[in-house]
């Protein structure tokens, strides 16, 4: 029975904590599927590794792309840059300019008296349009402006445009019109009463939001104004037209009830809203940063509760032309603040842009990267992403796009991006682009500006834990396969997405979400093709080539068959082993500061393409294919012979990998039994450089090769033998497997044999036995094959093991041949799953016929007596 102490620790382990110092039934399974399964192996490296940019900018430092056709990263930007009044009519419809343009700038400006010595200015009206849209147009005659204080029916102040766009006698009007000139006409859907002079703010700069509806109006023409009249209206509250900020007044004619309406919300407008702004402009102009920001913070709260935010607020327009006054200043935390509100607006056009451009120069600061924790910035980019024509404001969508990527460079900001769906927001974006593309039938290279900042920011989101699930769902793997078929030639574009690929296919199911795209296989061998000189894209190819084809064999088929892909991948590893022969010597310094180290760019391709061509070789069909290609083996043993482990350690590991997978296939055309001695001796480096992993690897080719009698003889001469001996001593399970898997092809010579029992091999491997047996039922039955092997001529079991020797090894042999007490062992464990048990009497049944021709040999044999060297002797 467990004592208490005992059942106390166990108890207090969490239920998710394996037990210490016992491995579990999976690790077991796994452990011994590794070491004693297939002789081939899946070749793993490490993923290319990207260097941080020391500065933020929309285009990196290498970027290829055109300066004069890229939008610039650097820029200025203030109040003035937002528009403040459009006369874009509330509806929507852009209307048709007028045939002509008054010289004049507004009707008011005629109506101020002048002095008499000033000559009068002609006028030219725009001609009336026919009803008749065959009959030409008539010419209209000038008319002459007459200053004085009656009106005459002639004058422009006497006439207007009705619905039509005809001029129209203001003096003919009904009873309730104004004529006089000290007045103006309102446009707009609804007639209304004229404003005196000091109600409209002519003399203190005010102006009222709203004004009761009249019986009749009429609509003026629409006036150039300059950008001081601008800033005029801006601050005196606003004006009925419609501007680019958005502003929607209502059309057609208004019930009792939205007058009622009208009225409720000018008076919440005036009580609540109207003194926040200004405050705003207040604390503006003394640049009180943080009194600002949580004025600012109230207004937003404000309109969020009372849902007066994005396109149907009255005072949209207002709003925001108080809002622009606060671009002027250059505290980070205030713009932050005025743009949340000018996004919240959703705006669009001209300060769409702007605003984007705002937050990207934010943005650019990695000092500034905590404001934008503060309040929901984040998730209005994100809306903006999916809420935005990427055809109409394409430059707004590149500066949104960049900043985002920026932010993402913050871990912290990344996290709160995926919660905010961002991700999905990307994912669309990239879906309409595609769309557009295969719309048109050609590329937009506008759009490839958005794509790249698209792409590198997922190239940053993809390192979130959450994000591999929202990359599958939203199909941006299949988005992405897309635009490398589109943009094959955009070099800065194609780098981003490699490096995406190279992230999540490190996890096997978008791997297989990969390697099911029909063209995948075709566009990475052509971008290979095309970009073959450009090594931080073909080191980031090749590793998703090898990640695809690491664990899918169908992936392997699929890409061997693909047209030319194969002679690709070796074109791509002669290229770039000359040129690392070539600058052989030549000390390197390393492109990555924070690595410390050298970094041989060219080394790290080979690697990665040997681990594609490694990979590729584990099918059973490809496998012989490879294993009879010149070049590739050439290319191989070329990097033995000249590369050693403690300068290129991965590169040589990985080759001898390759080769040991290749060597696995003994057919006539294999180049590996042709070259062998030329791959032993290239080995045999590996062997005598004191580097266990490397021993290993060349262990594994030596079981294969030993298969050749002048491959034993060849390794014997250089105690290669004794090597394999000497690993048997080691705890790790692997490497006595593979000095097992060696020393059964050594002991088919007769003359080897009686080395193995002077090494001390015969205990040694007793010892593997009694330690490994009962949890390793393969590598049980490899020692029963040595001794079987090396019992070939055997007489006496004690001549031929040794006295003590052939005692312990008959004890364990009787005890493992009975299937109760090997087995009752094997499950002592109280974690012992059935699939481990199943596990267990498999591997047993098969170890059972060795071992048990083993024991009937040794008990036929066991004998007190030694054998006489020459019984017919006298």
């Amino acid at each position: 029975m467990m004592d208490q102490a005992t059942k106390r620790n166990k108890g207090d382990r969490p239920f998710y904590q394996p037990p210490e110092n016992i491995p579990t039934s999976a690790e077991i399974v796994n452990d011994a599927r590794q070491s004693i399964g297939r002789p081939l192996q899946v070749v793993k490296t490490k993923r290319p590794f990207t260097p941080r940019e020391d500065r933020r900018s929309l285009f990196g430092p290498t970027s290829t792309r055109n300066p004069e056709t890229r939008p610039p990263s650097a820029f200025s930007l203030t109040s003035r840059h937002f528009d403040g009044v459009d006369s874009r009519p509330a509806s929507g419809t852009k209307l048709s300019p007028l045939p002509h343009r008054p010289s004049c700038t507004s009707i008011n400006e005629e109506q101020t008296p002048r002095l008499p010595t000033e000559p009068d200015v002609e006028v030219l009206l725009p001609p009336k349009p026919p009803t008749d849209p065959n009959k030409a147009s008539r010419k209209v005659p000038r008319a002459r402006v007459i200053h004085s204080n009656s009106v005459d029916a002639s004058s422009p102040e006497s006439l207007g445009i009705n619905k039509s766009g005809s001029l129209t006698d203001l003096s003919k009007q009904t009873e309730g019109s104004t004529t006089d000139s000290n007045r103006r006409t309102h446009s707009g859907p609804k007639e209304r009463t004229p404003i005196p002079k000091e109600e409209r703010g002519e003399g203190d700069g005010k102006e009222m939001p709203h004004r009761a509806p009249s019986q009749a109006s009429v609509r003026s023409p629409p006036r150039s104004a300059s950008s001081r009249e601008v800033e005029s209206r801006a601050s005196s509250g606003g004006t009925k037209r419609t501007s680019s900020a958005g502003s929607t007044g209502r059309g057609g004619s208004a019930g009792k009830r939205d007058a009622e309406e009208s009225q409720e919300e000018t008076m919440f407008y005036t009580q609540n809203i109207a003194p926040r702004l200004e405050e705003l402009v207040h604390l503006g102009k003394k640049r009180e940063g943080e009194k600002l920001c949580e004025c600012a913070d109230s207004l937003y709260k404000l309109l969020q509760r009372e849902n007066l935010l994005g396109k149907n607020c009255k005072q949209r327009s207002t709003i925001l032309k108080s809002v622009f006054k606060l671009l002027d200043l250059e505290e980070p935390k205030v713009l932050l603040r005025v743009a949340r509100l000018i996004l919240a607006f959703r705006v669009s056009g001209n300060n769409l842009l702007n605003v984007c451009k705002l937050v990207f120069k934010v943005s650019r600061n990695e000092k500034n990267d905590p404001e934008f924790l503060r309040g929901n910035i984040l998730e209005l980019l994100s809306k903006t992403l999916s809420c935005t024509d990427h055809t109409s404001s394409c430059e707004a969508l590149i500066y949104c796009v960049g900043a985002i990527k920026f932010l993402t460079g913050n871990t912290t900001i990344v996290k709160q991006l995926v919660k905010e769906n961002c991700i999905e927001g990307l994912g669309q974006l990239l879906d309409g682009i595609n769309k557009t593309n295969r719309e048109n039938g050609k590329v937009n290279e506008q759009l490839g500006h958005i794509l790249v900042q698209l792409t590198a920011a997922l190239r940053n989101l993809a390192d979130a834990n959450s994000s591999r699930e929202k990359f599958l769902n939203c199909h941006i793997v299949e988005g992405l396969c897309t635009v490398v078929d589109t943009y094959a030639v955009d070099g800065d574009l194609m780098l981003n997405i490699s490096r995406i690929f190279s992230k999540i296919t490190l996890h096997t199911d978008c791997c297989t979400v990969l390697a099911d795209q029909p063209s995948s296989y075709k566009s990475f061998i052509h971008l290979l093709n095309k970009h073959l000189q450009k090594s931080d894209m073909v080191v980031r190819v090749c590793f998703v080539l090898g990640n695809i084809t690491a664990k899918n064999d169908e992936a392997r088929v699929r890409l061997f068959q693909e047209n030319k892909a194969f002679d690709v991948l070796l074109s791509v590893l002669k290229l770039y082993l000359e040129m690392d022969l070539k600058a052989q010597g030549k000390e390197e310094k390393s492109d990555d500061g924070e690595r410390g180290n050298k970094l041989n760019k060219r080394e790290d391709v080979m690697i990665k393409v040997v681990r594609v061509i490694a990979n590729l070789s584990i099918n059973e069909t490809v496998g012989p294919l490879i294993a009879s290609n010149a070049q590739c083996i050439d290319l191989l043993l070329s990097i033995l012979e000249y590369k050693d482990i403690p300068t290129s350690e991965e590169l040589v590991l990985n080759t001898v990998a390759t080769i040991n997978n290749l060597s696995y296939y003994s057919v006539k055309t294999s180049i590996i039994s042709q070259q062998q001695m030329r791959v032993i001796e290239a080995l045999l480096k590996l062997v005598l450089a004191d580097n266990m992993e490397g021993m290993i690897e060349a262990s594994r080719v030596f079981g294969n090769l030993t298969r050749q009698k002048t491959v034993r003889d060849f390794l014997v001469q250089h105690k290669v033998d004794q090597m394999m001996v000497t690993m048997l001593d080691s705890g790790n399970r692997e490497v006595v497997y593979i000095s097992c898997g060696v020393l059964i092809n050594f002991m088919v010579d007769e003359e080897k044999r009686p080395a193995l029992k002077k090494e001390g091999g015969v205990k040694k491997l007793i010892e593997v036995l009694r330690d490994f047996g009962r949890t390793d039922w393969e590598l049980a039955s490899l020692v029963c094959q040595i001794l079987w092997n090396y019992s070939g001529k055997i007489t006496s079991t004690n001549a031929c093991f040794g006295e003590q020797e052939a005692q312990d090894l008959l004890d364990l042999l009787i005890e493992y041949t009975d299937q109760d007490s090997a087995l009752d062992s094997s499950f002592k464990d109280e974690e012992t799953d059935e699939e481990m048990k199943k596990y267990y009497y498999e591997t047993w049944r098969e170890f059972y016929p060795v071992a048990e021709q083993l024991l009937h040999r040794l008990e036929t044999h066991q004998s007190d007596f030694e054998p006489l060297e020459n019984p017919g002797a006298p």
